[in-house]
């Protein structure tokens, strides 16, 4: 029984991890087209891309494996920390590296602010740009939802702009901590190449960060 449960603890592991990575693809695609915003005061180049991501059959249906992707690494991460909280009076001798971190600690909190914001997030820009009213904006290139609009809109209030900022970084935190503890869920440890992954992932995870606050800070106080 003990190993079965053993076992059923690594595969959950193992699944919320996959659905983590999964997710990373999702922020480099958001923060790349998020960018282009700040490259082209007419919003073009930003319109065109969202128009293309909303209209786009493919990206549309991967859309909701994204949403399955995310609901997977909520739910297993969930579970996993309420294992850890109801273990907690039995001691391991020795601890791993990742639960000697010091944001390891902290993983389900700032998971659950990431959460939070995620849902203001989902509700200011992908509620009302699929069920909302938004102008359009014609260009040489076509006619499109002035989206672009909203996020310059919601990056003026200063209040917003702090919130989103903490979360950002807590973001950061989340995910450079994850993207570590990922790979060492699937075994993919070695003396060699394991301080390779722990760089990459900081780097990834700085670089990731700093995109997403350059946005709202640019706009706030251009």
């Amino acid at each position: 029984m003990g190993k079965t449960l053993q076992y059923s603890s690594i595969t959950k592991k193992i699944i919320m991890s996959l659905a983590g990575l999964f997710l990373t693809s999702f922020l480099v695609v958001h923060l790349i087209i998020n960018l282009l915003i700040l490259f082209d005061d007419s919003r073009e180049l930003f319109n065109q891309a969202a128009h293309f991501m909303a209209t786009n059959p493919l990206i549309q249906i991967f859309q909701w494996v994204l949403f399955a992707g995310f609901i997977i690494h909520i739910i297993f991460g969930v579970v996993l920390q309420i294992q850890n909280w109801l273990a907690r009076p039995v001691r391991y001798e020795k601890k791993g590296s990742s639960e000697q971190s010091y944001f390891s600690k902290f993983m389900i909190h700032t998971g659950a602010i990431v959460l939070i914001f995620l849902v203001i997030h989902f509700v200011n820009f992908f509620v009302k740009a699929k069920f909302g009213h938004i102008e359009s904006i014609s260009y040489a290139s076509g006619t499109y939802e002035d989206l672009g609009w909203l996020i310059v809109e919601l990056f003026k209030d200063g209040a917003y702009v702090v919130f989103y900022v903490v979360a950002i970084l807590l973001l950061g935190f989340h995910l450079d901590h994850g993207f570590q503890s990922a790979f060492q869920s699937l075994g993919l440890q070695h003396s060699r190449y394991t301080p390779f992954i722990k760089l990459a992932g900081t780097l990834f995870s700085a670089l990731i960060t700093l995109g997403f606050i350059a946005i709202p800070l640019v706009i706030y106080f251009s």
